[in-house]
């Protein structure tokens, strides 16, 4: 069941969250990718939520209690992927790669995407790599069930799509480009671990990360949160749509705690035969450049295979002061 503020120890709640007043605002966007139209007035309840994404001092403190052996620790299911080579059923995850040579076709992932053996959160670049000296760094190659065994464990829920892009906008004008205004770079300060240079071939690295930052290494928004845009894409608990609800643009409604699709239509259409659905992210990450997946703003948002990994997810938290209806999430 969906936690409530009210069923929760405080000792958990005073654990670095910050409190979301609600309240109704503009979600999506008519600007930018079709995937965020249309643009719409949606009202949410007050909640709190994590003021940074869990890190992997905290990941580890939920593995040391619970046990828990992440998606990339276990090797697949062979009858979710039929047709794949039993060499890629193994544990595994997906690394960012930066290519040997001059990338000019951005259309093809595999050339900067890889899947590596023992790829995990504690390994986040295969074997040999560690997270020592990166413990408040975000914890990565975390699957969707990997979020939700932590939030389950600490007392939370993750956020729908629409809590997480009230929370990330807080009072930006809808005008916005991005939280902090128009520019990417305001007043020659960067406010987030994105891309800069020519992805996937050159990063300028100008504040020196060449991948994840330590979570608050950028401004805080106005809530006070931080790492909302940039440095890792974050699970949220809707089911992907490929838009948003077009009645959802109509003027006489304005929906309320709204939730993704349903289930079975965020199977990707262009692999018929893996039915492996789909949750929403939201953020962007440190590998968004201005000229490849411009989705460091808001309104952004991506479709990933629920059971997927990769060196540029992490996730974060919320706590309702309502309870929801319905049951159990997802």
């Amino acid at each position: 069941m969906a936690q409530t503020l009210n069923a929760i120890p405080d000792s958990l709640l005073t654990q670095d969250m910050v409190r979301i007043p609600g309240g109704t605002f503009r979600m999506g966007s008519d600007r930018h990718y079709p995937e965020e139209a249309p643009a719409h007035r949606v009202k949410v309840d007050a909640f709190m939520m994590d003021r940074t994404p869990v890190t992997n001092e905290q990941f580890a403190a939920f593995v040391e209690a619970t046990g828990h052996v992440t998606t990339a620790e276990v090797p697949p299911d062979p009858k979710d992927y039929p047709n794949a080579l039993p060499e890629m059923l193994v544990p595994s995850s997906m690394v960012f790669v930066a290519p040997r040579h001059r990338v000019t076709n951005l259309r093809d992932v595999t050339q900067w995407w890889q899947f590596i053996r023992d790829a995990d959160w504690r390994h986040p670049y295969g074997p040999g790599s560690s997270i020592e000296g990166k413990e408040m760094h975000p914890v990565v190659h975390v699957s969707h069930a990997d979020a939700m065994a932590y939030a389950r464990w600490a007392g939370k829920s993750l956020p729908t799509e629409a809590e997480w892009e009230f929370a990330a906008r807080a009072d930006m004008r809808d005008d916005w480009e991005f939280v902090w205004g128009e520019q990417l770079v305001t007043d020659g300060r960067r406010m987030a671990n994105t891309w800069h240079g020519e992805f996937p071939n050159h990063n300028q690295k100008p504040d020196g990360w060449d991948r994840t930052s330590p979570v608050g290494s950028y401004p805080a928004n106005s809530y006070g949160l931080v790492d909302m845009i940039g440095n890792v894409w974050e699970w949220t608990d809707d089911w992907w749509t490929a838009r948003h609800p077009a009645d959802a643009a109509k003027p006489c409604c304005i929906p309320s705690n709204p939730r993704g699709g349903q289930e079975k239509a965020s199977y990707d259409p262009a692999m018929p035969d893996i039915l492996i659905p789909r949750k929403v992210l939201k953020g962007g990450s440190h590998l968004c450049a201005p000229n490849y997946c411009r989705r460091y703003r808001p309104a952004a948002r991506h479709a990933h295979p629920v059971d997927t990994s990769t060196t540029h997810i992490g996730f974060r938290c919320v706590v309702r002061e309502v309870a929801e209806a319905g049951g159990d999430e997802g």
